[in-house]
């Protein structure tokens, strides 16, 4: 291979970032010249790099995903469909790929942030589903065109979006294909706060300053309970009963002091 090519290659090959500061991680979708359209190797480092969250030490309080050069995703990269996607059976299996980066993010244990920018449709709407909180620029974009495509979104795909938009929303962003506002997103749930286009870092800041300024395993067990509400069904009493386990930390004898004393608590995550 000519060392031009192979530049071009390495181009147009994407990478996921992962930064940490103090307790924030920040993961950044990479590949900007694609406005961010997620490759197979970028799949498995997401899922990495998530996986490895889940595992970290517990002065971990929050997780941003953000996407690099002004955008946020698109989703799947269509380049990729005659090679990895060009039958059922190949769709599959890149399929159980993105399935198992969906389950990495579904697994952080904190608070995940999702910082939306520019595009933000296909599997790239649901990987922002799949965070806590969404905040997004009025100029960004979503939906999920695949009928364009002429491919249905998988199961696994669209439970998350049914799940955030309700069948009939998720009925019509499918039959129609259209790329909705930021505005629209967020009259149907799809979005939490929308923002100025050159507000989203500041706003961003203080949504994870808010967080990391609470009770972290708190937020840990909010989590936790909001998995349990998703699975459904009936909560045995040993599941009640320990919902009751944060009155038994330092951290809830160190909030209700502060709260008496009237100055901020110091919560230590135990």
């Amino acid at each position: 291979m000519k060392p031009d090519e192979q530049a071009d290659q390495d181009a147009s090959t994407g990478r996921v970032d992962l930064q940490r500061e103090g307790p924030t991680a920040t993961v950044v979708l990479n590949r900007p010249e694609r406005r961010n359209a997620l490759d197979a190797a970028m799949w498995g480092s997401l899922a990495e790099h998530f996986r490895s969250l889940a595992a970290a030490d517990d002065s971990l309080r929050c997780v941003v995903l953000s996407g690099a050069g002004g955008s946020f995703s698109p989703g799947a990269d269509i380049g990729e469909f005659e090679t990895h996607r060009s039958d059922a059976a190949s769709a599959r299996d890149y399929g159980a790929v993105m399935d198992r980066t969906y389950d990495a993010i579904r697994g952080c244990p904190v608070p995940v942030i999702a910082a939306i920018n520019g595009p933000c449709t296909g599997a790239g709407l649901v990987l922002a589903l799949l965070c806590d909180i969404r905040i997004a620029t009025s100029g960004s974009v979503f939906g999920a065109p695949v009928s364009r495509l002429g491919l249905a979104m998988p199961y696994p795909e669209y439970a998350v979006l049914w799940q955030s938009a309700g069948p009939a929303k998720t009925l019509e962003l499918l039959f129609e294909a259209r790329v909705i506002s930021a505005a629209e997103a967020a009259a149907i749930g799809l979005v939490n706060r929308v923002v100025a286009d050159d507000a989203l870092d500041a706003c961003l800041r203080e949504s994870v300053d808010r967080i990391i300024a609470g009770a972290p395993l708190v937020h840990r067990w909010h989590k936790a309970f909001s998995r349990r509400m998703s699975a459904g069904g009936d909560w045995p009493a040993d599941e009640v009963a320990a919902s009751y386990d944060s009155f038994a930390t330092d951290d809830y004898r160190e909030g209700y002091r502060a709260f008496l004393e009237k100055r901020r608590p110091a919560f230590k995550g135990r």
